[in-house]
């Protein structure tokens, strides 16, 4: 489970106060999939890295199965598996393989379960015939692949993913999507933020809508569907920034 009450983001900018997150409370229960819609700015990464621990609110707490992300860092970090848009977190210098071995040691697993999680995931991600080569020089695409099995290397129960999809072709988008039907029937914990709204659709129980920092609604998709009298989840999106109503 993961909660945040009363969560804000203040950022500096020049002389200005910018509030990237705005009194955020809600919680995520455990199994449940959930989208975060917003446009470009309006505090979805930002609320993403508060919950991993990597930015600290400034005001509100946040905790992930019970542990608080500022005083418990350490805690939430080993429960979550992490992959923000733009950010692999690669060594370009080592193999695919010789990275995920790597993280995997730091997650603290032991040889034969590394070598049973990289096995997996290569598999599932169709990376079998360029795990021996340096990531340094891989296209776009196949660095995102083996980003997104590094953060899953441990076999973590919350999964946060920034436009997890980001690079990839259709073919890899779609066993992308698989994977995640996986994990939810696993009863694994994901939280994403995606600009494509079929992805939402289609792998999400819920969703949660940002507009400049304030959360414009959280809750079931079937519910907004009702509400708004509409499955047009882009018309939805775009009519309620216009509101800007929960």
């Amino acid at each position: 489970m993961i909660t945040l009450t009363d969560c804000s983001r203040r950022f500096q900018d020049k002389k200005k106060v910018v509030k990237a997150v705005r009194d955020v409370s809600l919680t995520i229960e455990k199994g449940e999939v959930v989208g975060i819609l917003g446009e470009t700015g309006a505090g979805k990464t930002t609320m993403l890295r508060m919950i991993a621990s990597l930015l600290e609110p400034s005001q509100g707490v946040i905790t992930v199965d019970g542990f608080d992300t500022v005083k418990q860092p350490a805690e939430v970090k080993q429960r979550i598996g992490v992959l923000f848009g733009g950010e692999t977190g690669l060594y370009d210098r080592m193999t695919a393989k010789e990275n995920l071995q790597y993280f995997g040691r730091l997650y603290g697993l032991n040889r034969h379960e590394i070598k049973a999680r990289i096995e997996d995931l290569s598999k599932r991600f169709g990376m079998r015939d360029y795990m021996n080569r340096r990531v340094g020089g891989f296209s776009k695409g196949m660095r995102q692949k083996v980003a997104i099995a590094r953060a899953l290397i441990h076999d973590p129960d919350i999964i946060l993913f920034d436009e997890p999809t980001t690079g990839l072709d259709i073919t890899s988008s779609n066993i992308f999507r698989e994977f995640i039907q996986q994990l939810k029937r696993e009863q694994k914990t994901i939280l994403f933020s995606s600009h494509i709204m079929e992805e939402v659709q289609a792998l999400c129980d819920s969703v949660i809508m940002i507009h400049s920092g304030e959360v414009i609604y959280r809750g079931a998709l079937e519910s907004l569907y009702e509400s708004e009298r509409s499955e047009d989840l882009n018309y939805i999106f775009m009519s309620k920034l216009v509101r800007g109503i929960s």
